[in-house]
């Protein structure tokens, strides 16, 4: 059974009932977006061209770990541009005829934000494709010897596209965006930063020493630091007199089980795990999977990338590694050179 984590990057459930709280912590400027400063500086570049021209900007695709920030800069993107913004899914899209709909409701200048439009299917896809080159729209009326072939004319918008697997999107769709960037983790100094922004819209006093110790454990993801915030808070609020200072954030970071590194339960088992039953090894993605009862998805997705980013982990071409760093991490003894060890608690 996969372990439920408090510093998990992607939206969950129990995050429904916050979505207001978590759309007032969005910035709507790049006054206010810290952080991904070389992306900011490509983008306001693009966008003041666009505005001379009297045209919307060219489509975008945005790209990195969960929880960095996609959705929040097409919502900036769109600010910026004093444009509206329509939001779906490509999950969402299921067949051709629902991107249709979307597409004809449009207005000129306004934004198509996807998110993970690496879901999106084939079929859709090859609609969207003439819709982002031509701003054309073939659609099929009738069925059988009757049906024939309709070109409508689109108003000229922008498709925005996130995506956490940039290798999943298909050539002939990512040739299209003319404008493609890479998020980037985040630094401490950042994460602390926008920690601070965060207490003060949530009306919550925080010290600077724990803001920076929650910016060492929020896995240099804003989306984390802004849950983790939270969590504290409620911890300061129910056991303290609201007031987030160093005592309360370590103690309410014990509670949760997360160490000086920003690792949860969930972390420490896939290391342990590979460690106990592989030592020094190479282990399979699928293998991993089967040990820590998640799916591989999930582990290539939310596990892999901070561990790749910290050194913990590394991937060889016949499988992922645990470091000697991970060992000591746990608490584990590496023994150098041996395929097989005697592990030390």
């Amino acid at each position: 059974m996969a372990i439920e984590r408090i510093i998990d990057a992607s939206l969950r459930n129990d995050d429904v009932d916050e979505q207001r709280i978590e759309v007032t912590l969005r910035p709507k400027s790049f006054a206010e977006y810290i952080g991904q400063d070389r992306l900011k500086s490509n983008l306001k570049l693009a966008i003041d061209a666009a505005k001379k021209r009297g045209e919307p900007i060219d489509h975008v695709l945005l790209y990195g770990p969960p929880g960095l920030g996609k959705t929040t800069m097409a919502t900036v993107i769109a600010n910026e541009m004093g444009t509206n913004i329509r939001v779906t899914a490509g999950s969402a899209i299921e067949r051709a005829g629902d991107l249709a709909s979307i597409l004809t409701n449009l207005s000129d200048g306004d934004i198509l934000f996807i998110d993970e439009i690496h879901r999106l299917g084939r079929a859709v896809e090859e609609v969207l494709y003439s819709a982002m080159e031509d701003f054309k729209l073939d659609i099929m009326i009738g069925k059988g010897p009757a049906a024939r072939s309709v070109r409508l004319d689109l108003p000229k918008f922008t498709v925005i596209g996130a995506t956490t697997r940039t290798g999943a999107l298909t050539a002939p769709l990512r040739d299209r965006f003319g404008i493609i960037h890479r998020l980037e983790f985040y630094t401490p100094n950042e994460i602390s930063r926008i920690i601070k922004r965060a207490s003060n819209i949530l009306e919550s006093k925080i010290d600077t020493k724990a803001a920076e110790i929650l910016s060492t454990r929020a896995r240099l993801t804003p989306r984390i630091a802004n849950r983790l915030l939270k969590r504290v808070r409620d911890y300061a609020d129910v056991n303290g007199d609201g007031v987030i200072d160093v005592k309360t954030t370590e103690a309410a970071l014990n509670l949760l089980e997360i160490d000086e590194l920003g690792l949860d339960p969930g972390d420490r088992n896939l290391l342990t795990s590979i460690i106990d039953n592989y030592g020094t090894n190479p282990v399979g993605l699928n293998t991993i999977a089967a040990l820590t009862g998640d799916e591989a998805t999930t582990i290539e997705d939310f596990y892999e990338p901070y561990l790749l980013q910290i050194g913990f982990i590394e991937r060889t071409p016949r499988g992922r590694r645990v470091t000697a760093k991970a060992y000591k991490h746990v608490g584990k003894t590496h023994i150098k050179g041996e395929s097989q060890q005697k592990l030390v608690q």
